[in-house]
C-alpha cells in the first residue's frame, strides 16, 4: 500500500507493507527461528512451567538453590550477555532452564540453537555426507549463531576429533563473547582442560550450581504407577542364589557362573557403567540382575526393574486416548532411572519402532554413563549394530556369559502382569501392533 503524503515528502510514492502483512511476516520469521532452534523436543520446558519449589520435601537450602538458578537464568535470557554454566546432578532442572532461555530468545527474534553435545557432534559428522549443507557451512552456523545452548557437556564420546571440534566451537565463541549456555553434571576438573580454562573465566562465565535432588524421583500420583516390577523379584537375593556346586556342571560352566555372581556383587556395591549377563533361559541371569536391584533398593536407591517386552507394551499403551500416563512420562522414567535393570533385552518384537525406542534409551544412558544392568539370551553380534557397539565398549560395559544350563522350572507370570498383558493386546489390536 502507499500512504497519502504530500509531494516532496521523503517517503512519497514508496510502497509499504500493510499491518496485517507485517504480522504474517513476523509470524513466518518466528516459525523459521523456531525450526532452526531445535526446540520442538523441549516445547514444554519454559520459565512458566519451572517449579521453583521442586518436589515436596525439599530443604530450605535446596529451594534457595533452585530459586537462584531460576532468577539468574531469567536475567540471562533478558540480557543475553556472556556465558551461563548450569551445574548439577541428573533431574535438577538444568535442561529445563536452558530450554527456557532458548524459548525466551526465539520469542524475541534471536537466532538460537539448542543441542545436546552428543547430538551436536553427530550433526557435524552427518554434514560430511549431507547434500543439503557442507561441513564448513554447518560448523560456521554453530560457531556464530547469536545464542548457542549446549546441554549435557561431558557426555559426548571423548574422541580426539570430538574434543577438537567442541573446543574450536567454544573457543571461537569465547573469543568473540557470543552468548552461550551450557549444562553439565560434571565437576570442572573433569572437563577437558582447554574448555575448563574458558569456563573458569569469571568475567565472562556465570556459573550456577543447582543443589537439589532429582525431580523425577518424586513419588508418582496413584493414577501413574511406576512400571518397575522389582517387587515380583523381591526374594531373589545374593544370599539365596544357587551356585549349583552339587550339580554336574563342567568346570567351564561352574566358573562362568561364579564369575558372574562375583561381578554382580561388585557392581551392587559400586554401580558404575553397564553390566550384561548373557546366557540361556533360566541360567540365573535374571536372579543376579534382581539381586543387584534389591541390594541397591535396600540402601534407599530408586531402582527400575523392567522386562523389555513389557516396557514396550507400556509405551504402546500410552497411545490409547484413555491412558492416564503419557508416552514421555514412561519413556523418561526409564531413560533417567538412577539404576535401570533391563531384563530380557532382545526378546522383544523387532519392529523398527521398538528397535529405535530401545536404542534411544540405551544411547542416552551410554552417553551419560548411567548405571545399567542388562540380561539377554542373544549374542552381542545379534543385536542392532548401534546397540552392539555400546555393549562391546569395555570402558563402559562388562559382559558375562553364563554357560550353565537352565536349572529352574518356568515360573508363571504374576496375575498383575497377565492382566496388563491382556490389556496391552487389546490396545495393540486397536492401534496396529506393527506400527509401534
Amino acid at each position: 500500500m502507499r500512504r497519502d503524503l504530500p509531494v516532496g515528502h521523503p517517503e512519497f510514492g514508496q510502497v509499504e507493507v500493510c499491518v496485517c502483512r507485517q504480522a504474517e511476516m513476523l509470524q513466518a520469521a518466528h516459525r523459521a527461528l523456531y525450526r532452526l532452534s531445535n526446540l520442538e523436543a523441549f516445547k514444554t520446558l519454559r520459565f512458566d512451567t519451572f517449579k521453583v519449589q521442586g518436589r515436596l520435601g525439599l530443604g530450605e537450602h535446596q529451594v534457595r538453590s533452585l530459586q537462584n538458578a531460576y532468577n539468574q537464568s531469567l536475567h540471562f535470557a533478558q540480557e543475553l550477555k556472556g556465558w551461563l554454566l548450569l551445574v548439577g546432578g541428573y533431574g535438577v532442572g538444568k535442561t529445563h532452564l536452558a530450554a527456557s532461555i532458548a524459548h525466551h530468545a526465539v520469542e524475541h527474534g534471536v537466532e538460537t540453537l539448542l543441542l545436546t553435545v552428543p547430538d551436536l557432534l553427530d550433526w557435524l559428522r552427518y554434514a560430511y555426507g549431507s547434500p543439503e549443507s557442507s561441513f564448513e557451512e554447518r560448523f560456521e552456523e554453530i560457531r556464530n549463531i547469536r545464542l548457542l545452548v549446549l546441554d549435557d557437556l561431558g557426555t559426548q564420546n571423548a574422541t580426539a576429533w570430538a574434543q577438537e571440534k567442541l573446543f574450536q566451537i567454544l573457543n571461537h565463541r569465547y573469543l568473540n563473547r557470543f552468548a552461550t549456555v551450557l549444562t553439565t553434571n560434571q565437576r570442572l576438573e573433569e572437563i577437558d582442560g582447554r574448555i575448563r580454562s574458558r569456563l573458569s573465566d569469571s568475567e565472562l562465565v556465570m556459573q550456577i550450581k543447582i543443589e537439589a535432588p532429582d525431580y523425577r524421583d518424586s513419588v508418582r500420583d496413584s493414577s501413574q504407577p511406576s512400571i518397575s516390577t522389582l517387587e515380583y523379584h523381591g526374594k531373589q537375593t545374593f544370599g539365596n542364589f544357587n551356585l549349583r556346586e552339587n550339580e554336574k556342571l563342567s568346570r567351564e560352566q561352574q566358573t562362568s557362573l561364579e564369575r558372574a555372581y562375583q561381578a554382580a556383587q561388585r557392581f551392587a556395591e559400586e554401580p558404575q557403567g553397564w553390566i550384561v549377563f548373557r546366557g540361556a533361559t533360566f541360567c540365573g541371569k535374571t536372579h543376579l540382575a534382581a539381586a543387584i536391584g534389591n541390594y541397591r533398593a535396600g540402601l534407599g536407591e530408586r531402582v527400575l526393574f523392567v522386562e523389555t517386552p513389557n516396557l514396550l507394551d507400556h509405551l504402546r499403551a500410552t497411545f490409547n486416548p484413555a491412558s492416564s500416563i503419557t508416552f514421555d512420562e514412561v519413556f523418561d522414567e526409564v531413560r533417567y532411572a538412577p539404576l535401570l535393570v533391563l531384563d530380557d533385552l532382545g526378546s522383544q518384537s523387532a519392529t523398527p519402532w521398538a528397535r529405535e525406542k530401545l536404542f534411544q534409551i540405551l544411547n542416552y544412558r551410554y552417553q551419560a554413563d548411567m548405571p545399567t544392568v542388562i540380561t539377554t539370551i542373544l549374542k552381542i553380534e545379534d543385536f542392532d549394530e548401534r546397540v552392539a557397539s555400546r555393549l562391546r565398549d569395555e570402558r563402559r560395559s562388562q559382559v558375562y556369559d553364563i554357560l550353565a544350563p537352565a536349572y529352574a522350572p518356568k515360573v508363571d507370570v504374576p496375575r498383575a502382569k497377565r492382566s496388563f498383558q491382556r490389556q496391552s493386546k487389546k490396545t495393540d489390536s486397536r492401534y496396529g501392533e506393527t506400527e509401534y
